[in-house]
């Protein structure tokens, strides 16, 4: 499929099983925008576990990134969307006065209280991520026109997604209620927000990214694409495969294991046509990991790009 609908968005959340190449996903999708002209914003939830390290700020060069935004590299701008930050803009608008916001946080009680309330971590987030759609240039123009989430699990996917309408059901009116249908109509709106599945084409991974699309769906959230990552080399015709079949013994064999992997990535891929009824990205396999991975799979999305 072409990447150019989805580089028509304004926010795109990528999810998927862990280990699937999502954060690598990201990355390379990030650079491949900005290659293609965008003005890139690439970000993650902040985990309080992991505030020493950060795989996506690694893709970069960096340890962790800040909660406003940074150059990372041409015309890659990234942060990390943090609760704390999130209320703390919230209050903010609310007060109109960013130091009574910072000074009320700072009331154990008050924290203790937000902190008690349903889908606090989700709310801050949430108002984060709208804040930076918000932000301008000088000269009008949205800072940012394609923004990147890459979403650390599939539960806080949906957890986010489907976050306004729980919370409009239990505040219907204020600046809470107002917030949360701005963010709704960005990320529900098909042509502004989308989400992308990464998988690798084996059968665990290709169940949960057909549950994923179940549950996006069940939250009014569009997805553009499935990244089917890690696609293995098949040197092999039907025939060939049908006539190695017959030749190869029972029991175990080397290279027969390999075999039985492309046969399990080839089920895997009917499987996911059959049933997402979504578009398909195949990503091959590369001989890199880390920061070449990124590059080489960056190149071969603006290499679809440039179809």
């Amino acid at each position: 499929m072409s990447l150019v609908p989805i580089l028509d968005r304004r926010v795109v959340l990528v999810s998927g099983k862990g280990g699937v190449g999502r954060t690598t996903a990201s990355a390379a999708l990030a650079r491949a925008a900005a290659r293609a002209g965008k003005r890139v914003l690439v970000t993650e939830i902040e985990e309080p576990a992991a505030q020493t390290q950060s795989s996506l700020a690694r893709m970069f060069g960096r340890e962790v990134l800040p909660t406003r935004p940074v150059l990372l590299a041409p015309g890659i701008h990234g942060c990390v969307l943090s609760t704390e930050h999130g209320t703390e803009q919230f209050l903010g608008d609310v007060f109109r006065v960013q130091t009574l916001a910072r000074m009320a946080l700072r009331n154990a009680a008050l924290r203790r209280l937000l902190h008690a309330g349903p889908s606090f971590h989700e709310m801050g987030v949430f108002y984060h991520l709208l804040h930076l759609i918000r932000m301008t240039s000088p000269d009008g123009r949205p800072r940012f026109d394609f923004i990147v989430l890459d979403m650390p699990a599939t539960g806080h996917t949906l957890a986010l997604t489907g976050l306004p309408d729980i919370l409009l059901r239990l505040v219907r009116r204020g600046p809470i209620a107002s917030a949360l249908r701005e963010g709704q109509g960005w990320l529900n709106d098909r042509r502004t927000g989308t989400a992308i599945i990464v998988t690798i084409p084996e059968p665990l991974p290709v169940t949960e990214s057909l549950e994923l699309v179940a549950g996006l769906r069940s939250t009014r959230m569009d997805v553009g694409a499935i990244f089917v990552n890690r696609i293995p080399v098949d040197p092999f015709d039907d025939a060939q495969r049908a006539a190695l079949a017959e030749l190869l013994p029972d029991g175990p064999l080397y290279g027969k294991e390999e075999l039985e992997r492309l046969e399990r990535a080839r089920l895997s891929i009917e499987r996911l046509r059959e049933h997402a009824r979504v578009p398909l990205v195949f990503v091959p396999q590369f001989d890199a990991d880390g920061v070449g991975a990124t590059e080489a799979m960056a190149e071969h999305l603006s290499e679809e790009l440039r179809r």
